[in-house]
């Protein structure tokens, strides 16, 4: 029997000791063994998005390992594809295609491995919404392999969220032919080609509804022309405000801009015109407003309208009646008041030398007869009587 053997079990019976009462420092326990795991490469879940060689030595050593330059571009760039991948599978799309970036940089010669690599990275960057980035990527991997049905597949998606509908069926039908039963490619030309169609008839719809606009806006022009109306447009220049008298001043104002309260003048089916009027009561600083005045209409049948029965509130000494009001347009060149009879219709007064249309908001101001607040309103203005 060994002499020494007696002594040596004593030893292992002192450590087997210590052991049960000293727990090993450092050691898992079953609050932080997930934690402890995350720390050994072969067990972690996710990556670090930075690696620290002095806190991370061991995935710093992995990482020299997968991407040493003295592999091979191929080599490198399917490491940096399958890191992309992971990247992809936790939906960080950023990282992803900045892994896949690294290696379409590698240029290896491997066409199918960069057809690869731009798919996946179309892929990333369509899940981030960046179509346009996408669909290049897509053209890109076709260069490398024209029949990368994947790519073709990412291609066509791409230029559905762009509703370039024509571009979608294009790439669906190169797609078809490489396989004609891709349920993909199937489902997105049904789509792409009701939504083509559908786009196609709104555009049909749209040129009509423009034309048809286009053909009332000019039958208006012509009808204002015919009349002998003239317009009135203020355009500011450097050397100062000048008035340009033209009809298609009166296109780009009248006809095409509403004013606040959206009236515009119109052609009736009859062939006649229908005017906004605002009536102005500067005494008491009221206002009456007519949509849509015919040109044929007589000033009195307005007045009679708004004065003969009830009696607006604001007339307290019960001046405003139909008979003794007296009707006035201003010349805006002039400054000059021209009185108008009641009896005389819209278009009469439109058609006198000195009115103009001013673009905008035609108006016309009314007054009390023979009232003090007239006279000293026109006091510094002269004043012309149409007979």
């Amino acid at each position: 029997m060994d002499p020494e053997q007696p002594e040596e079990d004593e030893v292992m019976d002192q450590f087997m000791d210590k052991f049960r009462t000293q727990k090993y420092n450092g050691a898992f326990n079953e609050d932080n063994w997930e934690e402890e795991f995350e720390k050994i490469p072969m067990f972690m879940k996710k990556a670090p998005e930075e690696i620290d060689p002095e806190k991370a030595p061991e995935l710093a050593c992995l990482q020299s390992m997968l991407f040493d330059n003295d592999r091979t571009p191929e080599e490198q760039a399917k490491s940096y594809k399958e890191e992309g991948n992971d990247y992809f599978k936790e939906k960080n799309y950023k990282k992803a295609i900045t892994a896949y970036t690294e290696g379409i940089k590698k240029n290896c010669k491997d066409a199918e491995l960069n057809a690869v690599l731009y798919t996946n990275r179309a892929a990333a960057q369509f899940y981030l919404g960046n179509y346009r980035s996408s669909l290049n990527d897509a053209v890109a991997a076709r260069k490398q392999k024209p029949d990368h049905l994947k790519a073709v597949i990412r291609g066509a998606l791409c230029y559905m969220e762009i509703k370039n509908y024509p571009d979608a069926l294009k790439w669906c039908d190169e797609g078809l032919k490489i396989s004609p039963t891709e349920r993909k490619l199937l489902e997105t030309r049904t789509k792409a080609d009701k939504l083509h169609r559908t786009a196609e008839r709104d555009a049909r719809k749209l040129r009509q509804a423009e034309k048809k606009k286009q053909a009332e806006k000019d039958s208006l022009l012509h009808a204002i022309k015919d009349r002998g109306i003239k317009l009135l447009e203020q355009s500011k220049k450097e050397d100062g405000d000048e008035e340009d008298e033209t009809l298609g001043a009166l296109y780009n104002g009248i006809s095409c801009s509403e004013n606040v309260t959206g009236a515009q003048v119109f052609l009736d089916e009859n062939g006649r015109l229908h005017w906004p009027v605002l009536f102005f009561y500067p005494e008491h600083s009221q206002t009456d407003f007519i949509s849509a005045f015919h040109e044929d209409s007589r000033f009195i049948d307005h007045l009679i309208e708004m004065f003969s029965q009830d009696l607006p509130p604001w007339d307290t000494d019960q001046k405003y009646l139909a008979h003794n009001l007296e009707i006035f347009f201003e010349d805006e060149k002039s400054q000059f008041f021209y009185q108008v009879n009641p009896e005389s219709t819209l278009l009469q007064l439109m058609q006198h030398g000195r009115f103009f249309v001013k673009t905008g908001t035609p108006s016309f101001l009314i007054f009390v007869k023979q009232s003090p607040f007239c006279k000293k309103y026109f006091s510094d203005k002269k004043l012309h009587r149409i007979r």
